[in-house]
């Protein structure tokens, strides 16, 4: 029987890549023990990883799947960021994958004082522009203040923002970033969690881009910062 075509690939070959991605992300130390998650929009519903699944040890058939409705139909039960994750793709109909992790310099950002210069930079970008591929590959990331893991109202908040930047930064959870693939999703959170680390080993020695470097990174790239 033939798999379901998708952008990107087959069900199986997203299968796969949800589990390549995984194993890299927690191989590199983006994620431990059972933290994060990571799903992807099907033509006839989403995959995403288990509840409480280790993503350097995925199983491609046991991905968790649900129908168009969001109904949970095979593999283990769905992480119970699925709300979130499908709020993300109702927003935004272009994004294929979506990656959560618990990147440590993205969550330390978030435990400093305000106004700490090895902080979250503003409220609505939580970095300053301080390498070009930060511009153009990753954008304005937004600061979600505090909630409990899973709680709907964060849904609803991220959803507001879904057409409007690639990601937010979750207060002491880890960035959530959606792009057109899963794989894109995952060097978007990479490029992200590099500049905060930048970010936060610079400390007070942080120069962000001049706006004339900005604007020469629009004129060259087509990149609306």
């Amino acid at each position: 029987m033939m798999q379901p075509a998708i952008a990107g690939g087959t069900e199986t070959a997203i299968r796969e890549e949800i589990c390549v991605v995984g194993a890299s992300l927690y191989q590199r130390g983006y994620t431990a023990g059972t933290a994060g998650n990571i799903s992807a929009r099907l033509d006839d519903g989403w995959l995403i990883t288990p509840t409480d699944a280790c993503l350097g040890r995925l199983d491609p058939a046991r991905l968790a799947k649900a129908d168009l409705e969001g109904r949970w139909v095979s593999g283990d039960r769905p992480s119970k960021t699925f709300v979130l994750h499908r709020a993300i793709y109702d927003s935004n109909r272009e994004t294929r994958g979506i990656v959560h992790t618990h990147s440590t310099h993205l969550v330390a950002l978030t435990l400093e004082d305000a106004g700490s210069r090895r902080g979250v930079w503003r409220e609505d970008d939580v970095l300053p522009p301080l390498t070009p591929y930060y511009v153009m590959k990753v954008g304005h990331i937004p600061l979600i203040r505090y909630r409990r893991p899973g709680d709907p109202a964060v849904a609803a908040q991220v959803a507001a923002l879904a057409r409007k930047v690639r990601g937010v930064l979750l207060e002491r959870l880890g960035p959530v970033v959606w792009e057109r693939s899963v794989s894109h999703a995952s060097y978007a959170i990479e490029e992200l969690e590099e500049t905060a680390r930048l970010r936060i080993i610079s400390g007070s020695n942080v120069t962000p881009l001049k706006q004339t470097q900005l604007e020469e990174l629009e004129a060259a790239f087509g990149v609306n910062w």
